[in-house]
């Protein structure tokens, strides 16, 4: 027996249904003091790193291994100039990572549910700043890699510059939440 192909098109009022998709994101950070007051919010949207962009459409359309592990770093003022598309984890001359915090690793950024064409964390992350820092951005990294800070293995998955510089003292936080919908 043959397998028959079968190919359905929807159309409404006679025009084929057409619908643009851009993958995007956004990070939201929230600066507390050491006694939860709220010192401000920030939000940038983010670039998906190519590298990052190749891996959502290997593990998503091209059959490739997925990874569900993600960890989140911060970026540092010292020495930013810019991100750019063709950075790596082993290579991103226009940046540095920040490591200033008193959890032990990066921590995991654990996605809720999608929902409305968007996924977002189910808590935020938090970072406990452990000196005085000023920070410019924020990275996500595949676990390909690992969790350790500084570490220079795994694929850039997404990066944002906020428009200005956040300082925090020791003991403040940033709760971060990162939303990617298309």
């Amino acid at each position: 027996m043959v397998p028959t192909k079968v190919i359905i098109t929807f159309q409404l009022s006679g025009e084929p249904m057409k619908e643009q998709t851009n993958i995007k994101g956004k990070y939201t950070l929230v600066h507390k003091n050491s006694k939860g007051e709220i010192l401000g919010t920030y939000e940038a949207p983010n670039s998906i790193a190519t590298v990052g962009m190749n891996y959502i459409l290997d593990a998503a359309v091209n059959g490739g291994t997925q990874d569900t592990t993600l960890f989140m770093g911060l970026v540092d003022n010292a020495s930013f100039t810019a991100f750019a598309n063709a950075d790596l984890m082993s290579s991103h001359a226009g940046w540095i990572e920040n490591t200033d915090y008193d959890e032990a690793t990066r921590p995991e950024w654990t996605a809720g549910a999608a929902a409305a064409r968007a996924v977002t964390n189910s808590s935020p992350v938090v970072f406990t700043i452990s000196a005085t820092v000023t920070i410019k951005g924020v990275f996500i990294v595949l676990s390909t890699g690992d969790s350790t800070k500084g570490a220079t293995t795994g694929i850039l998955l997404s990066t944002t510059a906020f428009a200005s510089t956040v300082t925090a003292n020791d003991n403040d936080t940033f709760n971060i939440t990162y939303t990617i919908s298309g």
